[in-house]
């Protein structure tokens, strides 16, 4: 193949060390992360003329435009790196997790005196313990609902001492032990903490012994309530514990079980999670990029995404076939330092019960992909379904496939902000969302005509600009903006309708782009020129796409005008210090970030700013403190 001049350069100074490449196309866009043990020899293979490649290869070498490399000081070094740098960027090439969110995980806060269960999407170091990943909040919410009953704990915010007068409803209805009241002392409060972590572990057995232990002697002592109390206990694990198939004796080693299913360039690897010998849960996972991927190298970089994410990593992990020797051999000794140090065996079951439970995995992971195709399609479907039912009763030439919609958000007049969210057949493209700052609003003088009127006017102004500008070498369109919608919605009536219409006429796009606006009271849309409005039947899938839309665009706009009106109340702070003006205002804000940042500097720090002298800086620091 043809290698670019700039290519031929960086492929002569390659180093023959261990590493990671990043290739970026054109744009300057990440599109493809590797490691090598030896960069050289990896990245100019990639050059090399040989048929055999897959054509995802071929696609990804005729986009690259630039090359670059970290040199690292082992491959368990570029393995991490090549892991981070994976999660980063997200490069369209390289097989990933789907979503770009991180997964939530139940999180119990051991560091504190009465530890509290939350659901968290980040792990910190921080004294507490954590489980999971799972695959949605719902999952863990579910998971919390059934153990809240058997282990009641804490979610509330109060401080406990044992002293306060009463307790609130979840004691009274039987979701918390209420320390709060001195219901039950803090060494009682977390064994029953314990014992829910060991549970979520998979070691029922000695929770079940002490408790039944507890109950006898409570019973001995003709403590009737307190014996009842644990019978129920006991009872709700042991029905939780019956569901959970037994498949191996209780000493067996804790294992994961790994399968994938392949449909239409998408991937699902299935995890059951062994432990103490009994299946204690199931989580799917879906990998994007995976076409024309053979499944050995498909679940190797699952091993590594996933065991990343995950809380803990156990003795052994079951894998459907052999990864290539040397990846394996790296990944175990990257898994070990995941599990602090002790072995982590990567397994593959040739027969028996071992090998019975991978297929299990195998046929859960296709049964949930043709599960979730099926519904992915559904959606689908409704979307068509929807703009579809938008062009027949709006009167459009073409069903609308981007649709932009406009609000505006302030509380009083104060901090204006005006909100564009665009979807694209029937799904938000929230990377092409955009906030206006409104600059014509005044505080105590509302008036969300004229803030209307901004917005749409600097909206089109940009795609006027982008025009202008499309056939200058090098110039790359902001997709916000360079491209008219295919119908613009207004969260309001007649009136806001008026402004936009005026906007278009401005811009000679009347004609071209169909506005409507839609009043949220009856539902009811409005057209231009027009006082007859149209109300869609309420259960159309046309009407639920149009209130889908409105709804983000309120809020989007709401979170930019809370972000930008506490923003104004933290550097208001500064208008009341003799000898800040606007200037010395902006310039400290800009140097340190926030105000209290700026109450934290000392004296020096603040004088060394742009504009700022030793008076004023003594006369913000003895104002701010």
């Amino acid at each position: 193949m043809d290698i670019s001049e700039k290519l031929q350069g960086v492929l002569v100074t390659l180093p023959a060390k261990p590493g990671c490449y990043i290739y970026r196309n054109a744009e300057g866009t990440i599109i493809y992360v590797g490691k090598a043990v030896n960069l050289k020899n990896r990245v100019r293979s990639y050059f090399h003329a040989d048929s055999s490649r897959d054509s995802k290869t071929r696609r990804l070498t005729r986009e690259i435009a630039d090359i670059e490399w970290i040199v690292v000081g082992s491959e368990l070094e570029a393995l991490i790196l090549e892991m981070n740098l994976i999660k980063k960027h997200r490069p369209k090439y390289n097989i990933r997790l789907k979503d770009d969110k991180r997964y939530p995980y139940i999180k119990v806060h051991w560091n504190e005196p009465f530890p509290k269960v939350t659901v968290t999407r980040q792990m910190l170091e921080d004294g507490s313990r954590y489980f999971g990943p799972y695959a949605s909040a719902w999952a863990v919410h579910q998971t919390l609902d059934v153990l809240r009953r058997i282990f009641p704990y804490l979610t509330c915010d109060r401080e406990i001492t044992g002293q306060d007068k009463r307790a609130c409803l979840y004691y009274d209805i039987k979701l918390c032990s209420a320390p709060c009241v001195g219901a039950i002392q803090q060494e009682g409060y977390r064994q029953t903490i314990s014992d829910l972590m060991d549970f979520l572990g998979g070691r029922s057995e000695e929770i079940v012994k002490r408790l039944e232990g507890e109950m006898l002697k409570a019973s001995e002592e003709m403590r009737f309530e307190r014996a009842a109390a644990l019978r129920d206990q006991i009872k709700a694990i042991h029905t939780i514990v019956e569901r959970q198939k037994i498949v191996f004796a209780a000493d067996y080693k804790d294992s994961d079980a790994l399968a994938i299913a392949r449909a239409n360039g998408e991937a699902c690897v299935q995890v059951f999670f062994i432990r103490g010998g009994k299946l204690i849960g199931r989580e799917y996972f879906i990998l994007e990029g995976t076409e024309e991927t053979a499944d050995r190298q498909v679940i190797s970089e699952f091993i590594k995404q996933f065991y990343t994410e995950a809380a803990s990593v156990p003795e052994q992990v079951m894998i459907p076939e052999e990864i290539e020797i040397e990846e394996a051999k790296i990944i175990g000794q990257w898994l070990r330092s995941r599990r602090g140090g002790s072995k982590v065996e990567l397994l593959v079951p040739k027969e028996g019960q071992l090998r019975e439970l991978v297929e299990m995995a195998a046929e859960n992971a296709a049964e949930t992909l043709q599960a979730l195709r099926a519904q992915w399609q559904a959606d689908a479907h409704k979307q068509e379904q929807a703009l579809s039912e938008l062009q027949q009763a709006l009167n459009l030439s073409a069903p609308p496939n981007r649709i932009e919609c406009y609000d505006v958000s302030h509380t009083q007049g104060v901090a204006t902000v005006g909100a564009m969210v665009v979807f694209e057949k029937g799904v938000p493209a929230k990377s092409l969302y955009r906030k206006f700052n409104i600059e014509s609003a005044s505080a105590g003088a509302p008036d969300d005509f004229a803030s209307m009127e901004e917005m749409l006017t600097r909206r089109f102004r940009r795609w006027q600009g982008a025009r202008q500008k499309e056939n200058q070498p090098g110039y790359k369109p902001d997709a916000s903006f360079s491209f008219l919608p295919d119908l613009i919605i207004i969260d309001g009536g007649k009136g806001q309708l008026g402004r936009v219409v005026k906007v278009l006429e401005q811009f000679n796009l009347f004609e071209k782009v169909p506005v409507v606006g839609l009043a949220k009271q009856e539902e009811e849309i409005f057209f231009p020129h027009n006082s007859q409005p149209l109300m869609l039947p309420r259960h159309s899938q046309g009407l639920y796409l149009l209130q889908r839309i409105r709804d983000e665009a309120h809020r989007y706009g709401i979170t930019a005008h809370r972000a930008r009106r506490s923003k104004q109340g933290m550097a208001s702070q500064l208008d009341s210090v003799p000898g800040v003006g606007p200037a010395r205002r902006k310039a400290l804000l800009k140097h340190f970030g926030s105000v209290n940042k700026i109450k934290e500097a000392s004296v020096e720090e603040l004088a060394a700013v742009k504009g700022m002298n030793r008076d004023a800086a003594e006369s913000v620091k003895a104002n701010l403190e």
